[in-house]
Parts: C-alpha cells; structure tokens; sequence
C-alpha cells in the first residue's frame, strides 16, 4: 500500500468521524454549529435544519466511502 493512500485515507476516516460527531450531535441537541454561529431548529425551521444536516451526511458518507477505497484499496478511482 502507498503511504500517501494511507495518509489520506486516515485523514478522510478522521473527517468522517467528525462529520458524524457533528450530524449525531445536532440531532440530539437540535443545534447545527457554523462557522461562528449556530443555527437551531427553532429558529430556522425544521426543513432547512434538516436540509443541513442531509448536506452534511452526504459528505460523511462521500469522505467514508473515500477512506473506504484509499484504505482498503477496492479500486474505485479510475
């Protein structure tokens, strides 16, 4: 295996992990952190809380399927 496939992948792993930290925890607490904000539900309502958060599952699930592929080497790239 390249070790610069192991070093992105294990990058990608990371920020999917982060990403899922911050899906499971907006759930739960119904809070999306931003950049120097946050938005809750509350305020900007239930279908553009949960677009954000569809967004930000889509991307774990983009960075897992990469660190998927970098690490376990399932050819997926061209």
């Amino acid at each position: 295996m390249n070790g610069e496939n192991l070093f992105v992948g294990i990058v990608a792993l990371i920020g999917a992990l982060a990403l899922a930290w911050r899906v499971f925890g907006a759930l739960r607490t119904g809070e999306v952190p931003l950049y120097r904000s946050r938005l809750s539900k509350r305020d900007s309502g239930s279908a553009r809380f949960h677009a954000l958060i569809g967004l930000n599952a889509l991307a774990m699930l983009a960075l897992l399927a990469i660190a998927a592929d970098l690490l376990l080497g399932l050819g997926w790239r061209p």
